[in-house]
């Protein structure tokens, strides 16, 4: 009996996670990416307790651990470095059951990559779907070199989901939510280097450690939609940064203007009805597009795909199952989209007096509830997959 066949659009983090899970589920499985190569979008991303699971579930625990860098304590300040809290990573391991960790985007899809079949991964392959499928009828999905017929069909094609597009196409799609984001990767800027995310006036600088020779950058402003600098981005960054607390300025000046990658920043202001339609599913940033203020992003792709391959039994109904991932799902990741955009809405404070405000509460809340910060990732990274392991 021959097995199944998904087809994953999309070669994202998300994507990528998917495969594997229904390689490993007993699925024959295709990944088309329409770009020539998979190019990681953005130098790193973090990795939650959540997500660390996820990635345990297919097997990939200890390699993760071999390559990220554990995050140790942290602090977040203003500005000039005034501390508005502070976190352990003590105190992260013993709420979450294990510490925040970094890692190279490029790593990680290596990582993916290698434990695919050979051939599964198809780079410059333009898929569209064609039909979502139903019952009786098979999805299809066009490419350029031909027709892909498949019984599952996974959209992890992105914020602007040509998938989406067609399986709602009344939906408005995920609204820009007036930020833009700089990502870089630094050289460590000293032996005493702290990780540290600093509040500004509509602005936010944070520097976690990739590894000993190198800092992860996310620099985030409130900003118009589609805005470039004319000089350059990092001129933007001086402009916006240069003045702020060591070692910022060194880390500006570290960099080369190729090495920033900028970014509109799009969140699910309305959320969809249903992530499924047929026999095809929405997943990633084209199912719950957020702000990147909880960096949860990536995180809940990877989630998606260990959950939607639990649910769907190589031998089962692929409908029935994405129902099931759907009721999974949706309640989750919409309310991490509305959680993310509440901080959005914190950091996006410009007024002095109402930062001086924010900033002071913060204080005060940070020295009469210590381990407040954390709180905030309660039911975000305490997250457990549904099954510990999936598949062989």
């Amino acid at each position: 009996m021959s097995r199944p066949r998904a087809v994953v659009i999309g070669g994202g983090i998300g994507g990528l996670t998917t495969a594997l899970a229904l390689h490993r589920r007993g699925w024959h499985t295709v990944v088309l990416e329409r770009a020539s190569r998979l190019a990681p979008v953005g130098a790193a991303l973090t990795l939650a307790p959540n997500a660390q699971r996820a990635l345990a579930a297919l097997g990939l625990g200890e390699e993760i651990t071999k390559l990220a860098s554990w995050q140790g304590d942290g602090l977040m300040c203003d500005p000039v470095g005034r501390p508005l809290t502070r976190t352990h990573s003590e105190a992260v391991v013993a709420r979450f059951g294990a510490p925040l960790i970094v890692l190279r985007r490029s790593d990680l899809i290596d990582l993916i990559v290698d434990r695919l079949p050979e051939g599964t991964v198809r780079t410059g392959e333009a898929a569209f779907l064609t039909h979502a499928g139903s019952a009786r009828r098979k999805a299809h999905v066009g490419t350029p070199n031909g027709m892909h017929e498949a019984d599952l069909v996974v959209a992890a094609d992105g914020v602007r989901s040509p998938a989406r597009a067609i399986l709602f196409p009344d939906f408005p799609g995920p609204a820009f939510g007036g930020w833009t984001v700089w990502r870089i990767l630094a050289p460590t800027p000293g032996s005493g280097f702290v990780p540290h995310e600093s509040w500004g006036r509509g602005q936010v600088w944070g520097s976690l450690v990739r590894d000993a020779q190198s800092v992860f950058i996310y620099a985030c402003a409130a900003t118009g939609e589609g805005g470039r600098s004319a000089d350059g981005e990092k001129a933007e960054l001086r402009r916006r940064f240069g003045q702020w607390h060591d070692p910022v300025p060194t880390l500006i000046e570290s960099v080369q203007e190729h090495e920033i990658l900028r970014n509109d920043v799009y969140h699910m202001r309305v959320p969809l009805k249903a992530f499924n339609r047929g026999r095809t599913a929405l997943l990633g940033d084209a199912a719950h597009a957020m702000a990147p203020t909880l960096g949860q992003g990536a995180n809940m792709a990877i989630e998606d795909g260990v959950v939607l391959a639990h649910h769907a039994a190589p031998d089962g109904d692929p409908l029935a199952a994405l129902a099931r991932y759907d009721r999974d799902r949706r309640p989750r990741t919409n309310a991490v989209v509305r959680r993310a955009a509440r901080i959005l809405r914190l950091t996006s404070m410009r007024s002095p007096v109402t930062v001086a405000a924010r900033d002071g509460l913060m204080r005060a809340a940070s020295r009469s509830v210590p381990g407040l910060l954390l709180r905030g990732f309660d039911g975000i990274a305490d997250w457990r997959p549904p099954t510990a392991r999936i598949g062989a």
